[in-house]
């Protein structure tokens, strides 16, 4: 008798448990190009004092973002990340430790960045920023496949190549990116409003890239009003200020990417449907030059620690470790399967898709 209901429990917690994760919700966000030496170190003296990055304002960047050690530096420019990402989920890559995290492809720069994430696998044919749409399936895609998520996977990119490397023709979800038009998400006045100052606003990077305060406020619009289960968020500030040399606007972008992804978080655990139901992963596409501190600036083969890249993950599932400070490494590939592992699911594509990373509570 002891036995069967022992049996009868067991399998309430397991049915239980799966009913659990049909209802889980992911959530991806990268922002372009930033460096794992400020997410762990914070401001970089060296650079920040160098004339040709300044912007001749020294004096704003030390007084924004110098303290008088690594920890108090990364705290002032990242809040959200080490006051609540750091204490409630995990965060890998801080090379002191000899936590290496890296890519896997051999280009490190964008478009094989983000195919590597998403697709969890390396393709060395995508060897381009101009590539045409990614011949491989990518998790949201694999998502949108499942039926408690078909319908509700969405992404929104600061850069117009995302429409090709989540290729949105095959996958069958929005990809909102530069100066697409909104409306194909989701059309209400807010989104219109936005659209308009999309399109009439300054454009410092082209026609190739809007600025992140549009991609924020349209993805975050999106998120409260349309409520996606599985959503990717791609900012690109921290990587065009840092090709154009300008440490301060560099910092200021990652700032800022720290603020929204609070807020982002903050308003999921606010909300009945998202709390203690979401996973967070956050990362980048690749690192950039620091052996040669002129080299920040740039990224690809050409510059020998470009493949050097960081990333952070916290959820219902994740064991709150913080900051992991064991000899481990890992590589951008497996982040894709690390977050199907963490929703409850595995993700099998025509490709091989690389093991996932062990965060998960046991």
């Amino acid at each position: 008798m002891k036995q069967s209901f022992l049996l009868g429990i067991t399998l309430i917690t397991f049915l239980f448990s799966s009913a659990q994760d049909k209802d889980q919700k992911l959530i991806i966000i990268t922002t372009d190009g930033f460096r794992w030496q400020e997410v762990f170190n914070g401001m970089d003296k060296a650079i920040a004092l160098d004339k040709r990055f300044h912007q001749r304002d020294s004096l704003y960047i030390l007084n924004k973002y110098d303290d008088k050690s690594p920890e108090a530096r990364r705290q002032k420019l990242l809040p959200f990340i080490w006051g609540t990402m750091a204490k409630q989920g995990q965060l890998y890559g801080n090379r002191k430790y000899d936590n290496k995290v890296d890519n896997a492809n051999p280009y490190w720069f964008s478009y094989p960045g983000y195919s590597e994430i998403l697709t969890g696998h390396v393709d060395t044919l995508i060897n381009s920023n101009d590539y045409p749409p990614n011949p491989h399936t990518n998790i949201l895609e694999f998502y949108n496949k499942q039926p408690n998520y078909k319908g509700r996977v969405a992404a929104f990119g600061a850069w117009n190549a995302f429409d090709r490397i989540l290729n949105e023709q095959r996958a069958g979800f929005p990809v909102i990116n530069a100066f697409d038009d909104n409306s194909k998400a989701l059309n209400d006045p807010t989104m219109q409003l936005l659209n308009e100052m999309v399109k009439t606003s300054f454009k410092p990077f082209g026609t190739s890239e809007v600025l992140d305060v549009f991609t924020f406020y349209q993805s975050f619009h999106y998120l409260k009003t349309k409520r996606p289960k599985a959503f990717y968020i791609s900012f690109g500030d921290t990587d065009e200020f840092a090709h154009h040399g300008d440490y301060k606007y560099y910092l200021d972008a990652a700032h800022q990417f720290d603020e929204w992804v609070g807020q982002i978080w903050n308003w999921v655990q606010s909300d009945p449907d998202y709390k203690d139901k979401t996973t967070l992963l956050i990362t980048t596409d690749h690192g950039r030059g620091d052996l040669d501190k002129s080299q920040w600036t740039s990224h690809g083969q050409s510059v020998p620690d470009a493949h050097e890249i960081w990333f952070g993950v916290m959820g219902p599932k994740v064991k709150p470790l913080g900051e992991i400070k064991t000899s481990q490494q890992h590589f951008q590939k497996q982040l894709a399967q690390t977050a199907a592992s963490l929703t409850g699911f595995k993700f099998e594509c025509e490709h091989e898709v690389a093991d996932a990373i062990n965060v998960i509570k046991k």
